[in-house]
């Protein structure tokens, strides 16, 4: 193999002479594809070659052989596709067309087919020989990436060089210079191996580099380094220690090819579920399991022949089936027990119900494949409203978990099904709900408010730009032209909103925006022009006060625009006569204008004081920069980090407000996504702009902990774990 060039980007003597840009670590990057791509087709030719030492016996097949042949003909064309697909991959943010390790979901399994899930598999393999060869420069590299990004905090999944995206270029690459899929899986995962000892090296060069140009490392999260999310990414050693979980038997198992009954599922026709309404405490338990005693019970199978059972084949698949189903439960509630987002008394309840999911699992395949399964969703609510604390300590905590240790003592019933579950999810459901009708009624007062707020500051920036051509070109100090599109416009659009007939000018607010800028313009010569001011001032700054009411505008900035208007119309009315006054006047529109970036900004939304205490609204320029997420409090941050437009409803995450973490959730977000609320379990409610949000994601002021179910992610965890064991192992029979 050539040896590797060097970027030669030069290493500085002086920091502070020259700091590359992110586009400049990119440019270099990418400029390092052709050879990248070079040195991997020599190695695979290396490889085909009989009496190479590098030689790979199954690279020995014809076809093989000849599809390495044909790429290192069309080396030029290899190269320039492998450039401009990772190119494409790294302006794009890594893209995320294929299915790999990090993006694998256990609930999209049963729809893959055996080619897709075959491809999954040599994706991830090359994946794994790629990352074990970059595993020790790699942290070095996104912490200066992180840097360049703007990150104070290490963001490993936002850097746009980072292994997959080199793998994904490759698959998309081979994908189209080799036609033949099974040849494909053979060569993806060797190629990705020696493409995996050059990136090493330019990784560790680009690292060098950046830090010769006085490029700052960014600080680890909370102290930590590549630690994941809150569900913990470590392997379950225990638990896999004798698993039989591949992706293909899971794939099964969540289609119901493990069923012994065709359907797939259990009839409970001869179970008679004890209504939960007849409870009026948890506490019953006693009385619960007598009645479910008597249930009917089912009737005994038919006797069977002896010598006719002894000499039916025995079906492996049903026990193939239980035996993976149990697997997977056991291994859901160790990673459930792994996640460190749970408290312990929480996942010692846990504990306690998985005999129980065990005992419905057995002969209930829907659990694994329905998310709308009872228990799935027993489950599902349990773990997601335990989230809302962060330490045992908080309040409702002892509630919360008094209702969970209830629910588990009464698992402990001889008949557990699907109805048992939902019963008893729907008697929960009533022990939260007058708490949370209460915590509902204040998040939807706070949502109105900012619905409205929303679509004032939309009307406003509308009517801003009206205004600015209603006045043109006329000479208008600048701070009165910023009053009216940004304060005004504010005191118009409220005025519309509020007006139940419709009108588009009920309190000629509007129309005062003609007689404003009349009244200040400065080469206005107008005959009787003074007479008409001093008729005109007193009226004039009545409407002013009243609009401005009507918004709770600051009174601070109220005191200041009308001295200064005050000073205009001084002058105004002297017409120059009074060289005081006109001096004065002259110093006030000199002077930089106060009203430009108080009020609805085009990244930054105004709430009046109502609107702001009702939704716990956050300004962001009451945020400091010395904000940093500290050990103690904060999280680390989950491997596919979300970005702010991407959090969705239902996320949870730890703020940072007046200097304590509070754990919040996502409840609702206006709908042009301009205005975000989170609300504690407590029904405390925390609003923000994006433009504040983005802030204090920045800052490390504000972290998620979960934007997905800990059910599914729990799941998902045993998907990825079934890939590890597929990578292990061969293909199996189809």
């Amino acid at each position: 193999m050539a040896n590797l060039l060097k970027l030669r980007l030069g290493v500085s003597d002086d920091p502070t002479a020259f700091q590359p840009s992110l586009n400049d670590c990119l440019d270099a990057m990418l400029q390092q594809a052709d050879m990248l791509v070079s040195d991997m087709l020599g190695g695979l030719v290396a490889a085909v070659s009989p009496n190479s030492p590098r030689r790979i016996a199954s690279f020995q097949q014809p076809s093989t052989k000849l599809a390495i042949q044909s790429l290192a003909v069309n080396t030029k064309q290899v190269c320039a596709t492998y450039k401009r697909e990772l190119t494409r991959l790294v302006y794009e943010g890594g893209g995320k067309e294929q299915v790999n390790a990090e993006l694998l979901r256990f609930e999209d399994l049963r729809l893959f087919e055996d080619s897709e899930l075959d491809q999954s598999i040599e994706v991830a393999r090359a994946q794994q020989e790629v990352s074990s060869a970059v595993d020790d420069v790699l942290p070095a590299l996104d912490a200066l990436m992180s840097t360049l990004l703007g990150w104070r905090t290490i963001q490993p999944g936002l850097n746009p060089l980072r292994p997959d995206v080199f793998v994904r270029a490759l698959q998309s690459t081979l994908a189209e210079h080799v036609p033949e899929d099974h040849v494909r899986e053979v060569l993806i995962a060797p190629a990705a191996g020696l493409l995996g000892t050059n990136l090493r090296r330019l990784y560790k060069e680009l690292a060098e580099w950046l830090r010769s140009s006085g490029v700052e490392p960014a600080v680890p999260v909370g102290g930590r380094i590549n630690k994941g999310s809150g569900a913990s990414g470590a392997p379950v050693v225990d638990s896999m220690a004798k698993t039989l979980l591949t992706l293909d038997r899971l794939r099964k198992l969540l289609a119901g090819d493990f069923d012994a009954n065709p359907t797939g599922q259990r009839d409970f026709l001869h179970t008679m579920p004890a209504s939960m309404s007849m409870l009026q405490d948890m506490k019953q338990v006693d009385v619960l399991v007598q009645k479910l005693e008597k249930r009917p019970k089912a009737p005994p199978p038919p006797p069977v022949d002896m010598l006719v059972e002894a000499e039916a084949p025995k079906q492996a698949g049903p026990r193939l089936g239980h035996q993976l189903g149990e697997e997977v439960v056991r291994l859901m509630f160790d990673n459930l027990s792994l996640d460190k987002r749970l408290l312990p008394q929480f996942k010692g309840q846990l504990k306690s119900i998985e005999p129980a999911v065990l005992k419905l699992a057995e002969g209930d395949s829907r659990f694994f494949s329905d998310r709308t399964h009872p228990a799935r969703q027993f489950l599902d609510r349990i773990t997601q409203r335990s989230l809302a604390f962060s330490e045992e300590k908080d309040p409702g905590w002892a509630r919360f978990l008094s209702t969970v240790e209830d629910a588990t003592a009464w698992l402990t019933s001889k008949e557990v099904d699907a109805e048992t579950f939902g019963e008893l999810l729907d008697h929960l459901q009533e022990q939260w709900t007058e708490h949370d009708q209460f915590v509902k009624q204040r998040r939807e007062e706070a949502a109105r408010a900012l619905l409205h707020a929303e679509q004032r500051n939309l009307l406003a920036q509308k009517l801003a730009t009206e205004f600015t051509l209603q006045f043109g070109e006329l000479e208008v100090p600048d701070f009165v032209a910023d009053f009216l599109r940004n304060s005004w416009a504010q005191v118009v659009a409220e005025a519309q909103l509020s007006c139940a007939d419709g009108s588009d000018d009920p309190y000629g607010y509007r129309a005062l925006v003609d007689d404003l800028t009349w009244s200040v313009q400065r080469s206005t010569a107008t005959r009787g022009r003074a007479r008409r001011l001093v008729q005109m001032i007193p009226g004039l700054l009545a409407k002013l006060r009243e609009g401005l009411d009507r918004i709770d505008y600051p009174p601070e900035l109220t005191a200041r625009f009308f001295n200064n208007l005050i000073v205009i119309h001084r002058a105004a009315v002297h017409e120059g006569r009074d060289k005081v006054s006109q001096a004065a006047a002259e110093a006030v529109e000199a002077e930089e204008s106060d009203f430009n970036q108080n009020l609805a900004a085009v990244n930054e939304l105004w709430l009046d004081h109502q609107e702001s205490q009702d939704s716990g609204f956050i300004d962001s320029d009451a945020l400091t920069t010395e904000h940093v997420a500290s050990p103690e409090a904060v999280l680390d941050e989950p491997p596919a980090l979300v970005r702010t437009g991407e959090l969705r409803t239902g996320t949870w995450v730890e703020l940072l407000v007046k200097n304590e973490w509070v754990r919040a959730q996502l409840t609702w977000a206006s709908p042009h996504g301009t205005l975000f609320m989170f609300t504690s379990l407590q029904g405390t409610a925390h609003s923000m702009s994006r433009r504040t949000m983005d802030r204090l994601r920045t800052q490390g002021a504000i972290k998620i902990i979960a934007d997905r179910n800990v059910i599914d992610e729990a799941l998902d965890k045993v998907a990825k774990a079934a890939l590890k064991n597929s990578l292990k192992s061969g293909p199996e029979p189809k």
